[in-house]
């Protein structure tokens, strides 16, 4: 019994190495053949059984972002025969193509992830997918265990004719080879056995950056301090610029001339802010993804500086440090941290001086950013008034992406403004309680 299953057919030409074809007529779809995704209406299959579907069939493949919706044959194919390109470069290629196509009939600019998971699985890497749904006569684990138990032991396989080998035919003076039914059969059953290497390999994209910051620990050694005799290790600091050692032992009025205010980020990859995207919200009032792999930072620093002018404190502005790991910290810097962004997650303040939240929150202003309409985690509503919640408003790719330029994404972001505004005078209010940044 052949299949219409859209994504079964693209999966089985794929692993045959007989690629559809676009077409402008089902009818006579190799005469009509066409590579214009505007000028065909069909996508024409030669294997396993030779058919035609609409370019508009919906399939199993589930995008989410940024709303949930089924993607047409279209997009799908589409994605496919983008699969060796960039990410910018698929992006404005959709972009072009959306502007040819009749109103109704776009392209779904899939995500990364949404890629990179609908071309692991029509190569045949997975068996299934989070974004494909199951297909009605697919069958489960029991189902596909009992078939090939089925198949192992000679059922369903078709005893005639056929002599369970591989034959080779002669067809227009050229030699073709031909699988056996039974044969044939056999491997349709079969089951790919994963070993080690191919387990411990995944499918997923991977957040490699803690690496590099683990190597500068080491690689920094190794550099030469300017006027430090060769050989000699170069000292830790926060900053990458000196900070002038102070004369006089740490006390407890910081010194305003040496000493900037720390903030510290969550490391956690659930954090709506990182230093991906941290300098962007605080400076200019905007909010981007922080895994965005274009409009975010692509490049992890370990230490950011944002500038800010409190009036209530003093005319001049503040620098203020931005980082996400207190591994450099010196014993004094605690005395110059006065905000932590936090998740809820307590694995955050291992490394800190204060790893008990009631503690922590006591000396250093806490601060979470979540998404509007998500519920708080139950850690953050335990610390109660410790910390101060802030709400973003959900991103939008279509709205808010790439396609838009910055002032018309600003402008539609807008709330971030006030969200940053609200956050800014939060940690005034709270460093002028504590008395020691008035300068």
């Amino acid at each position: 019994m052949s299949s219409s299953d859209a994504l079964i057919l693209l999966r089985a030409s794929i692993a045959a190495s007989k690629a559809p074809q676009l077409t402008c007529d089902p009818a006579e779809p190799v005469e009509n053949a066409t590579d214009s995704f505007v000028e065909a209406s069909h996508l024409y299959f030669p294997y396993p059984t030779p058919q035609s579907l609409p370019l508009t069939t919906t399939t199993r493949f589930t995008s989410t972002s940024p709303d949930t919706v089924q993607v047409d044959l279209r997009s799908v194919y589409f994605a496919w025969v983008k699969k060796d390109v960039t990410v910018p470069e698929y992006i404005a290629s959709a972009q072009d193509l959306d502007q040819q196509l009749p109103e109704g009939q776009k392209i779904r600019n899939l995500v990364f992830v949404e890629r990179l998971e609908l071309m692991t699985w029509l190569e045949g890497a997975t068996e299934d997918s989070e974004y494909i749904k199951p297909s009605e006569d697919a069958p489960g684990t029991e189902g596909a265990a009992g078939k090939a138990a089925e198949i192992a032991g000679g059922a369903g396989v078709p005893a005639q004719p056929g002599t369970g080998q591989t034959v080779t035919q002669q067809l227009a003076g050229r030699p073709v080879r031909v699988i056996d039914a039974r044969l044939q059969t056999i491997y349709n059953g079969e089951r790919s056995m994963l070993d080690h290497n191919s387990i411990l390999r995944g499918i997923k994209p991977t957040d490699f950056s803690h690496v590099r910051k683990h190597a500068e620990l080491f690689l920094g050694k190794r550099r030469t301090a300017p006027g430090a005799r060769p050989g000699q290790p170069q000292s830790k600091t926060l900053a990458t610029r000196p900070v002038p050692a102070p004369a006089k032992p740490m006390q407890s009025n910081v010194n305003s001339k040496r000493s900037d205010p720390i903030i510290l980020l969550s490391p956690s990859a659930s954090s709506q802010l990182r230093m991906s995207n941290i300098k962007s919200f605080l400076d200019q009032g905007l909010y981007v993804p922080a895994d965005h792999p274009i409009l975010s930072s692509q490049m992890t620093p370990n230490i950011l500086h944002v500038t800010r002018t409190l009036p209530s404190l003093s005319p001049k502005p503040y620098r203020f440090i931005l980082v996400d790991s207190p591994d450099q910290f010196k014993p004094e810097y605690w005395s110059r941290v006065v905000a932590v962004f936090t998740t809820g997650q307590t694995w955050q303040f291992r490394g800190y001086k204060w790893r008990e939240p009631q503690q922590l929150f006591e000396n250093v202003l806490g601060i979470y950013v979540g998404e509007k309409g998500q519920p708080l985690p139950n850690e953050i509503k335990g610390w109660g008034s410790a910390v101060k919640k802030f709400e973003l408003e959900r991103w939008d790719e279509r709205g808010h992406g790439p396609s838009v330029d910055q002032e018309q994404r600003q402008n539609r972001r807008w709330r971030d403004r006030e969200t940053v505004e609200e956050i800014w005078r939060t940690l005034e209010g709270h460093m002028r309680s504590k008395g020691d940044w008035k300068r």
